[in-house]
Order: C-alpha cells, then sequence, then structure tokens
C-alpha cells in the first residue's frame, strides 16, 4: 500500500488536505476516490486513510485508524559525517535512513571538497531532509531521522565536549580511523556492554581522503574510539554505511 509522509497533526476519524509534496505523488499514481493509503507524521505509528477527493491541485483523505507500528532499529546511531562530494550525500541520507539511523551531522573538514554556508546551506539541509522522509515512506519507517545543519568538525567537537548530554555512560563514540590504536568493529561489538539497547553511537567517519591526523587525534582526545572496518580501503559514503549496516542490521 501506498505510504505518505504528512507532517502535521494527523487524528483518526478527521478529513484533511493533503500537503503540496504528497498530493503530487497521490495524483502521479493517479489514485481516485475511494483508495486506501497510508499517513505517518513522524510522531510515532501509522494511519490508514481513503482519498475522498481528488482535484487539479488538492487531495482531500479521511484519516482512520492509528496503528502504532514502529520499525526502527535496536541500536540507535548518530552519523557525523564528511560531507561527500556530488550526489554522494544524498545517497548516503537515504540509504543511512533506511538503515535506520536516528541523527545525521554533516561535517566540513580539512579535506572537504563541499562547503555549506548561509542560503546554500539552508537548501542543501531541506534537500536531505525531503530525501530522508522519501527514503521512510519506501522502507517502512515511522519516524525521520534528525538531519542537522552542516558545520564544521572543530566546531561541533568543542560543543560536544561543553554538552554532557552527548556524552557518559549512555554513549559510545567512535571514529573510523587509521591510527594504530584502531580495533575492528567487531571486538567493540562483542564486549557485553555492546548488548544495552539504551546506548547512542556517535559514529564519526571522514569526507574523501579521510579526516586529517589533527582532526583524528582531536576526535580521540574526546574519547573517541578508533575503529578499523577491514584492510580494504572504502569510499567514505561506503564505510558510514557499512558501519551503520554492522549496527543496526545485527
Amino acid at each position: 500500500m501506498a505510504r505518505f509522509h504528512c507532517p502535521m497533526p494527523l487524528a483518526s476519524g478527521t478529513t484533511i488536505d493533503l500537503p503540496a509534496t504528497a498530493a503530487r505523488h497521490v495524483q502521479v499514481l493517479r489514485m481516485q476516490p475511494g483508495h486506501a493509503l497510508t499517513l505517518f507524521n513522524g510522531d510515532g505509528g501509522e494511519y490508514a486513510a481513503e482519498v475522498e477527493h481528488m482535484g487539479r491541485s488538492d487531495v482531500r483523505v479521511r484519516v482512520g485508524k492509528h496503528h502504532p507500528i514502529e520499525r526502527e532499529a535496536t541500536r540507535r546511531v548518530h552519523l557525523v559525517v564528511g560531507m561527500p562530494a556530488n550526489e554522494r550525500m544524498d545517497w548516503l541520507v537515504e540509504k543511512a535512513t533506511e538503515l535506520g539511523v536516528v541523527r545525521i551531522t554533516p561535517v566540513m573538514t580539512e579535506r572537504s571538497v563541499v562547503r555549506l554556508t548561509g542560503e546554500r546551506a539552508d537548501k542543501k539541509l531541506a534537500h536531505w531532509q525531503a530525501v530522508a522522509a522519501s527514503a521512510c515512506e519506501q522502507c517502512g519507517r515511522n519516524r525521520l531521522p534528525l538531519i542537522d545543519a552542516p558545520e564544521r568538525l572543530d566546531t561541533w567537537l568543542a560543543r560536544l565536549a561543553q554538552t554532557p548530554s552527548m556524552q557518559g555512560a549512555s554513549v559510545v563514540q567512535a571514529v573510523l580511523s587509521l591510527h594504530p590504536s584502531s580495533q575492528p568493529l567487531a571486538v567493540l561489538l562483542a564486549q557485553p556492554s555492546s548488548a544495552d539497547d539504551s546506548l547512542t553511537w556517535v559514529l564519526l567517519n571522514g569526507p574523501e581522503g579521510g579526516l586529517s591526523d589533527v582532526e583524528d587525534a582531536a576526535a580521540r582526545a574526546q574519547g573517541f574510539v578508533a575503529l578499523s572496518l577491514g584492510e580494504r580501503v572504502l569510499r567514505a559514503e561506503t564505510a558510514a554505511l557499512g558501519a551503520l549496516a554492522r549496527l543496526t542490521l545485527a
């Protein structure tokens, strides 16, 4: 059944006009009055709904029963990623959403090709949020991941150091690193403490070329565990998604 993200209050028994993006999708699918669909607004669960009216530019639906269905990953993973160039960031956001990431923080590092500020950053953020919503529609998630505005890695690390809630016993911080102290992710997952479902995993990965030695050292100085994914050299987005899959699909 077709699923649509509807970022507005939803309640069983009400009639609503779908937001423009969802309405366009319904029209593209050539749905007609009486056709069933599923709506979710990101607050949890999903609603059965039925098309009541198809206009030239508007679609009205009747909201039915709420189903408290959740399809979130057992482990909560927050990706902090050096933005890859071209359309690879879009692909990363899409696939990370499908894999169950709860938060994505795009960062600019010494080796970053992409630099975003001001209006350009705002437009990219809105675009990535739309990509994530579309991925949720496809994969069945009823909660959208939080996507932060792009910022410099050193700024993010400085704020992290001043935010106790982002550290502590309930958080595992790890950086994909080539440092000699790196350990395989499997070793970390084998530790009994890693099975705690209340943990949030903060996973930092650089852009093309990786983090600089200074950035890698700065992360480790703040308690980030250095992790390795093996002997092969992976693209930046492949490494981030490979680690995420290992955490969320386990």
